[in-house]
Order: C-alpha cells, then sequence, then structure tokens
C-alpha cells in the first residue's frame, strides 16, 4: 500500500511525489475526493455527497464517474511504473441507487494489468453500505513524456 504521501513501508513511490502536486487533480481537489488506501491492486476513496449533487438533490452519476475514473486511474498510474503514465480509454458506469447525504466510498480493483492496458471494477456505495453504482475504467499505460 502507498501512503499518499511519501514512501510506503517496501520503498514504493508515493503519489504526491510522483505526480509532482496534488495526486488527485484539480476536479477531484474540488469535488472533496479523499484517498484513503492506494496500492496497484486496490484503491479506497471517497466522496462527500454535499456538493456533488444534481438539481434534484441526489448525488450526479457525474460525480460518481469522477470518483470511479480518479480511483482506477490512480492505480493503473501506479502498477505502470515509474517511466510510464496511465491514460484513461473507456469508462462506463451503472448507478444503481441514489445517495443523498453523507459520503460514499469507491473501491477499485484491477482486473487487468498487462503492460499497455490496466482495467479496474470499481464499487461505489453510501454510508450503509449499500451499492450506488459500478463503473469500469480502462487505462492505456504510455511511456512518459520528456520534461
Amino acid at each position: 500500500m502507498t501512503d499518499l504521501g511519501g514512501t510506503p513501508p517496501g520503498g514504493e513511490r508515493g503519489l504526491t511525489g510522483a505526480f509532482g502536486g496534488d495526486p488527485k487533480g484539480d476536479l477531484a481537489t474540488s469535488m472533496g475526493i479523499e484517498m484513503l488506501e492506494a496500492s496497484p491492486e486496490r484503491v479506497v476513496g471517497r466522496m462527500p455527497v454535499k456538493g456533488n449533487t444534481q438539481p434534484f438533490g441526489l448525488l450526479h452519476g457525474g460525480a460518481s464517474c469522477v470518483l470511479a475514473e480518479t480511483l482506477g486511474s490512480t492505480g493503473a498510474f501506479l502498477h505502470a511504473g515509474t517511466d510510464r503514465i496511465a491514460v484513461g480509454v473507456e469508462i462506463n458506469a451503472t448507478h444503481h441507487r441514489s445517495a443523498t447525504e453523507g459520503h460514499v466510498t469507491g473501491v477499485a480493483t484491477r482486473v487487468h494489468g498487462g503492460r499497455t492496458l490496466a482495467t479496474y471494477d470499481i464499487v461505489i456505495t453510501d454510508d450503509q453500505d449499500r451499492r450506488v453504482c459500478t463503473a469500469r475504467l480502462t487505462c492505456m499505460l504510455r511511456d512518459r513524456p520528456p520534461a
């Protein structure tokens, strides 16, 4: 597991240093996404419902997709290695139920980790552990562009 601000036991790179700034990016930061756990195999994060709703007060489906892509692409980035980057190429999501308060938690689990592609299943649940959304993200793994 990677400590999101430094180097964890075992010497893997931390996300903050590897990304050169906030590992989540501006969108995920403004949506309040918190990273709780990160490794190439599994990434866990959560997001508040408040501030991420559609006009009827329900969690916006796009917000669920942002959480899913943030978690899955973080796992793919960690899987890719230090000289590579991960770029999302496909995401799909099924919205099972609404959330109107509290937080939603996403767990991204790697289902394929190859040399050029990585795919993650992401399950998002509410505070009562009820499934809100199921997503799948595929990232292309590329060489890091020159600085």
